[in-house]
Order: structure tokens, then sequence, then C-alpha cells
């Protein structure tokens, strides 16, 4: 049976209101009395009901957090600066994990609408702007990763637009013209916006975007090793192949590992979000770093603000981004074309051929 506040009050022969000030330390209790309603609240091993706190004060100290997963280092990173921002202020954090699932997301916002939090940061799916924009009216809410395009929240992004670019420009500048693009979902922010770098790059240096080389997916192992097995069944696969999510590298890993690829001799990787081991991996693997450390930091900086009565984050700005970086390391090698490459290369084509004989005739 729990200890309730009118055991404490009772064993200290005290009125129940004296003993809630002074473990409330509200400051009308003297300090001699709250010390020794302390004393005794834990002998008899009491803990206050924090909801019952929330509603009296107003405050839950509780600040959730809303994540796709944890296969994603990034979001194992984010979940850690966040906590160990919150909990120096004397926040608890409610880690909660949505698995990219609008319903999941829904009854999950729905749940910590309930227990009263402070204030929310989530990995919106993009599907419930409308519920997220009305719990906003209430809670301090900061977007991360991921734009909802239905709201007008405060949202903190990486700059994927260029840190696809920089990965898929350094391939092309290795010499390589056919690279596989696995990619996330194209209503999802990170996986349009990645795709867009992918993209532009591949115009800018003049080579053909093959549609036959770009696998988009679901954020899960399974996306990346369905991808990559049918990029290296192509009857010219890619000599490159560049993993845009983090989840779907994990599947690549694996089908890469089952067919006995050498990387880099046979074939180039490079991927986006990094992660310890990825150092470590012989060869180490090149990656282009999100920043999920300095996007936690800021979404945390912007919530505070928010949560901030006096301030009430209103300055104007409504979106925020992190610079993306390209982390070269032993994964990825200039290419070089097989000795079948280099004599097709070497042999004119149709066109040349009749403009050589037009030519003679002349």
């Amino acid at each position: 049976m729990s200890v309730t506040l009118k055991d404490v009050a009772r064993a200290a022969r005290v009125s129940v209101s004296t003993a809630s000030r002074a473990l409330g330390g509200g400051g009308l209790a003297s300090e001699r009395t709250q010390q020794r309603l302390a004393r005794i609240a834990r002998e008899l091993g009491y803990r206050p009901n924090p909801i019952a706190r929330g509603l009296k004060t107003g405050q839950s100290r509780l600040v959730g957090l809303l994540v796709h997963n944890l296969t994603n280092a990034s979001f194992q990173v984010m979940a850690e600066v966040v906590q160990a921002r919150l909990k120096a202020l004397g926040y608890q954090m409610l880690l909660c994990i949505g698995g990219d699932d609008p319903q999941q997301e829904s009854d999950t916002l729905t749940t910590l609408a309930d227990h009263r939090v402070d204030g929310l940061i989530v990995v919106p799916t993009g599907k419930n702007g409308a519920q997220l924009t009305a719990l906003a009216q209430d809670i301090p809410i900061v977007c991360l990763v991921r734009r909802d395009n239905d709201t007008d929240l405060e949202t903190v992004l990486a700059d994927d637009p260029q840190g696809a670019y920089l990965g898929t420009r350094y391939l092309i500048e290795l010499g390589h013209r056919r690279i596989g693009f696995i990619v996330g979902r194209p209503d999802a922010t990170s996986g349009r916006e990645r795709l867009s770098g992918y993209i532009r790059a591949m115009r800018e240096a003049s080579l053909p975007v093959d549609n036959s080389l770009i696998h988009p997916g679901h954020f899960v192992p399974e996306t990346g090793a369905t991808a990559c097995r049918k990029l290296l069944d192509l009857a010219e696969p890619p000599s490159a192949i560049f993993v845009a999510n983090h989840e779907a590298t994990l599947g690549v890993l694996r089908v890469t590992a089952e067919r006995n690829l050498s990387i880099p001799n046979e074939l180039s990787l490079l991927c986006y979000e990094d992660m310890p081991w990825f150092e470590w991996h012989r060869p180490a693997i090149s990656i282009v770093d999100n920043g999920a450390r300095d996007l936690a930091n800021l979404a945390v900086d912007r919530l505070l603000q928010r949560m901030d009565a006096k301030g009430n984050g209103n300055d104007g700005v409504r979106e925020y981004r992190v610079g993306a970086r390209l982390v070269k390391r032993d994964s990825c090698r200039p290419f070089e074309p097989s000795a079948a490459d280099a004599s097709k290369s070497l042999q004119p084509s149709k066109s040349s051929k009749s403009r050589s004989s037009k030519s003679k005739s002349l």
C-alpha cells in the first residue's frame, strides 16, 4: 500500500496543508519544518504524485520526445542530447517511439497531452498536422528532422538538399557515372530533399537521371536490402551506391556481405548519417553527417524559448537549418573502368562512323 501525504502529516502531527506546503518547497513553511517533514517522508517511503502536483502548479516538469525508431543512430544521439539538457534543468524526458506510423503517432500525441507535458519535440510523420496545430495552442511544440506542411510550427531541419548534393558530387568527382541512390519516402521532408540534391548534382555534371538507379522506400533496413539487390542485378550495375538514410544502410551492408563484394574495390559506398562503428568498420565508411547533435541542441533551445512565458518563442523565425558535411573515409575510391568498358569507350559510335564516312566522301 502506497504512503500518502495524509500519512506523512499524521506521522509529523501537522495538518495535510502544512505537509503539502513543506514538501512542495513553496516557502510558506519554516526551514526547520521543511527539513523535519522531508526526513519523515523519506523514512515512510513517501513519493509525491507528479500528476496531482502538476494539476496544482500547472507544470508537470515532463517533456515529450517523439521519434520514429531507435534503429537510426541519429535518433539515439538526439534522445541522449535532449535527455541530458532537460535533466540539467530539472525536467524528465518521456521518450516515445512512433514507428513512422500516423495512427501510432496520433495515439502517442494524445497520451502525452493527457500527461500534461510542458513541451514536446516531435519528428512528425506529416499526417497529423491538424492534431499538432490544435495541441500547440496549449503545449509548446518544435518539429525536428521533418517538416509537417500542414502546420506552421517551428521546425529544425538538416540541410539535406546540400548534404545529398555534396555526397553525389564527391562520387562524380571520383569518376563514377552510374550512381545508385537509395532514399526515404518522397512524401517525407528528408527523402524529398535528399533526392533533390542528388538530381541537382547529376544534372550539373550533365549526367542522365536514370530512374532504374533511384530507389525510394520506407525507413527500414529491408528497403536498403531490396534496393541494393535490384541495383546489383541490373545489366549495367552502378559503380557506386549512395545510401541516403541510415536505416537502409544496414540492409545494404547485409547484402554486400552476402555477395562477398569488396568495398571499395568492387563497389564504392557512401552513407547518410553517422554512427560510431562506421568509423571502426573496415573499410571505414564515408558518410554525409547530418549534424544530429547540433539538431537536437537547437531543438531544445527553441523549445525552452517557447516554454518561457516571457519570450513565448515569438521571434518570427519558423524554420532553422543545421549544415550537413561530407566525411571522407575509405569506402569510396576513384572509378576505374574495366577492360570491356574501356574498349567500348574507344569504339566510335555509329553516328561518328557515318560522320567520318561522309567527310571522306567529301
